[in-house]
């Protein structure tokens, strides 16, 4: 059975309901995930492509170019009409001399054009079909004046669409009223549901496609997640910093997972899956970003491509979460209010 597929907003673009996100492919930087070997990362977005998987999320500051690197030597090595559609993103610039330095959140036009040209020669594409601003800018860039960058780059046939990653609805409107936001990239999961109440609607509103980030919670929502996992985490894994993975939020978070298993059984799947289709589930979301350091764990979630939670489902899914007191926000998916 072939993957679900949905249309990108109003950009003519169709893409499998999960694509492969190569966060972690970037190896070693300020918010990796530790040492990546190369040779796994290929193998990972080789089996998700033969798989069906039709697009690729990256960043240029995912491993301060690595990733896009890795994901261009993929590309170039795949036959023209098995290739993937590449999404990456701009607006984050760093210290070449520290991989470690935080990195600065700048959306002037002229990084923003510059930073296009790099990572096209870095993806190994004449152009980049969803291009977008990873993060709003701090240094008092006005956001029309970003996009108007955008908007000229998609004009020269640079980007095929062009979007915004972790904006908020009122930097979305700027951003509409100079030309149409073609999608937004939210954090979305059990854990975190944040943008369900407000930007996912606003994009279902608006026709502007979603594409969902970390629906597995970056780990915790996977089947073997464990305490043990994160003792074990690299000491440079960001993980590491954040509450999630700490108590008492982590307890409540692996009870929640420990809570999907039921579920996964009836479909006769993985919790990683059901995690996943659950993000899917909400109305406005077109697809969601799934990460994976080796093909193993491309397997595991595979299978939320093609599945549907039902109504007793989401139900369950929705009593655990309240029973838990795992993150916030809404808890089961309705349709946006009118």
């Amino acid at each position: 059975m072939e993957m679900s597929r949905r249309w990108l907003g109003t950009s003519g673009i169709e893409i499998t309901t999960v694509g492969f996100g190569s966060w972690a492919v970037g190896g070693d930087w300020a918010f990796g995930w530790g040492d990546q070997d190369d040779g796994d990362s290929a193998r990972a977005i080789v089996r998700a492509v033969e798989a069906g998987v039709n697009w690729i999320d990256t960043a240029a500051v995912y491993g301060l170019g690595h990733s896009e690197e890795v994901v261009g030597r993929v590309l170039s090595q795949l036959p023209a009409g098995d290739r993937p559609l590449v999404f990456t993103k701009c607006g984050l610039v760093w210290d070449a001399a520290d991989r470690h330095a935080n990195t600065h959140r700048s959306a002037a036009p002229e990084s923003i054009r510059r930073e296009c040209e790099i990572s096209l020669k870095r993806l190994r594409v004449d152009h980049i079909d969803l291009y977008q601003i990873h993060w709003p800018d701090d240094d008092g860039v006005p956001p029309e004046e970003s996009w108007g960058e955008m908007s000229r780059l998609q004009d020269a046939g640079k980007v095929r669409a062009i979007g915004v990653s972790n904006y908020d609805i009122a930097l979305l409107e700027r951003c509409e009223s100079v030309r149409h936001v073609d999608s937004l990239q939210p954090p979305l999961s059990m854990v975190n549901r944040g943008s369900a109440a407000a930007e996912i609607p606003w994009c279902a509103a608006h026709g502007t496609g979603v594409i969902v980030y970390s629906p597995m919670a970056s780990g915790l929502l996977t089947d073997s997640f464990s305490p043990a996992r994160v003792a074990a985490m690299a000491q440079s894994d960001w993980r590491r910093r954040e509450a999630a993975y700490r108590e008492p939020a982590l307890s409540a978070n692996i009870a929640l997972r420990d809570a999907l298993r039921p579920v996964a059984a009836r479909h006769a799947t993985t919790v990683s899956a059901v995690a996943v289709a659950w993000t899917l589930a909400w109305p406005g979301v077109t697809g969601a970003i799934v990460g994976a350091r080796r093909p193993e764990q491309v397997d595991a979630w595979l299978p939320a491509g093609r599945l549907t939670l039902n109504a007793t489902d989401l139900a369950e899914i929705e009593t655990a979460i309240q029973k838990t007191g795992a993150g916030s926000g809404p808890a089961v998916p309705t349709a946006p209010t009118p």
